[in-house]
């Protein structure tokens, strides 16, 4: 029974959300391979299990879950962190990934411009070519995701984060959140 209770007290625990794909599915993927347990999220149900698999792929079954998430959603997040308290009790580790653009962008020119470039970041002429455009929807999407939808994130997984000295918040953003092409 001691190993046991020893065992609970060192395993650690992540939630990554947008960890369906990208710098997320590599998170996960980094984070399992290390023996934490892993719950991957992502807003479409079918995605989060693909991605699940493909990792499951990779010999890492044991260390990963998929929780479905929108963290634009409050009930979506309370549910998220009934269900971590529910099958953990703690949370150690909150990576903060998910976000969407905040504008039309040209993926193309985008792809080219960073294969290309030998500089990061991308200078501004590059990123007027790529960010197309922005229209008030997009906008008040990207700031329910990139900004509400991580705060809410922090302020429902808090208490279990709390629970440990050691835990941690990281939050992940890029170039391409930013708003400043708003057309009405």
């Amino acid at each position: 029974m001691a190993e046991t209770c020893d065992f609970l007290a060192t395993k650690r625990y992540a939630v990554v959300s947008g960890g369906n794909k990208g710098i997320g599915l590599e998170i996960c993927k980094q984070l399992a391979s290390k023996g934490v347990m892993v719950v991957l999220t992502a807003r479409d149900e079918k995605r989060g299990f693909q991605a699940l698999d493909k990792l499951k792929e990779s010999g890492l079954s044991h260390n990963l879950v998929f929780h479905q998430l929108d963290v634009a959603n409050p009930i979506s997040v309370a549910s998220l962190a009934i269900f971590l308290n529910t099958q953990f009790g703690k949370l150690d580790i909150l990576v903060n990934n998910a976000a969407v653009a905040g504008a039309n962008i040209n993926y193309e020119i985008l792809t080219t411009a960073v294969e290309k470039s030998s500089d990061w970041p991308l200078g501004e002429e590059v990123w007027n070519e790529i960010i197309t455009s922005e229209t008030y929807y997009m906008v008040q999407d990207c700031l329910k995701t990139n900004y509400y939808g991580m705060k809410a994130m922090v302020e429902a997984l808090l208490p279990l984060l709390n629970l440990y000295d050691s835990a941690r918040i990281v939050n992940v953003s890029s170039n391409l959140g930013v708003l400043e092409e708003l057309t009405i």
